[in-house]
């Protein structure tokens, strides 16, 4: 279903496709490297929130097709307030994925090497807030610790379903079991090397994903029994880690190219 040439916009220029940051690409230049790198990096961090949020509200948190179900439940009930607070699930992951897409349109404009940190650095942050004070919030207010990580959520998979041009999505699995579902039934009917090759591409990417989020979510479920919250911080540090990673891995590029130029 998606090839895996389908990648990311350039951002230096004059970059090659043997770059390997996994954040930086988007649209053209993007290739199933980037993709699985991203993938197992976003996945393993949703799949963290999706359990530790659970095991903190039970809520939620990481996908919002559950809450508008009892959204509607809840209006049929009469109970308005309730369902407003199901509706604002709904919004909070909306909003996060506003942001997110706003972001990265007005980064693009000015320095596309950067498009994806503004984004990725508040959902750090959310994370680690709520690392902090999710106690707090358990205790006066669970909802607004709901809100805070679907709206974290919601950044997340705008952000990677922007720069991967809709071929990577990390917070949920329905429609990645879908995708792997019709590409491996696909796998008896496409023959030629090159279509067979392209569904591998794809089939590769879509279990890296599930494997991340459901090692992240292990993760989470092990760890919040003895720290809680503050299980969160270690997803946090993750995309920091990511961050780093790629900054460091753009940097030795532009020596190596920049030595080159020097010895032509």
């Amino acid at each position: 279903m998606v090839a895996d040439n389908e990648v990311f916009a350039p951002i230096p220029a004059r970059a090659t496709p043997k770059q390997t940051e996994m954040f930086r690409h988007k649209g053209k230049t993007r290739n199933l490297k980037h993709n699985l790198r991203i993938a197992s990096l976003l996945s393993f961090v949703a799949g963290i929130v999706n359990v530790a949020g659970f095991l903190a509200v039970q809520r939620l948190t990481t996908n919002v097709t559950g809450h508008f179900a009892f959204f509607v439940d809840q209006i049929f009930k009469l109970n308005f307030w309730q369902g407003f607070i199901y509706f604002l699930y709904i919004f909070f992951f909306f909003l996060g994925s506003f942001v997110s897409s706003f972001l990265v349109e007005l980064m693009s404009g000015k320095n596309n090497r950067y498009i994806y940190v503004i984004p990725t650095v508040i959902e750090s942050i959310i994370l680690f807030s709520v690392a902090v004070f999710g106690q707090l919030l358990i205790n006066q207010n669970p909802n607004l610790l709901a809100f805070s990580l679907l709206f974290a959520m919601g950044l997340q998979n705008s952000l990677v379903t922007t720069i991967s041009n809709a071929t990577v999505r990390t917070t949920h699995l329905t429609g990645l079991f879908t995708d792997l579902g019709i590409e491996l039934s696909q796998l008896f009917f496409y023959k030629q090397k090159e279509q067979k090759s392209k569904l591998f591409s794809s089939i590769k990417l879509r279990i890296t994903i599930i494997s991340f989020f459901f090692v992240g979510g292990i993760v989470g479920g092990i760890f919040y029994s003895t720290i809680k919250l503050y299980v969160l911080a270690f997803a946090g540090t993750t995309l920091f880690i990511g961050l780093i990673y790629d900054n460091l891995k753009l940097k030795l590029i532009l020596i190596k190219r920049k030595t080159k130029t020097k010895k032509t």
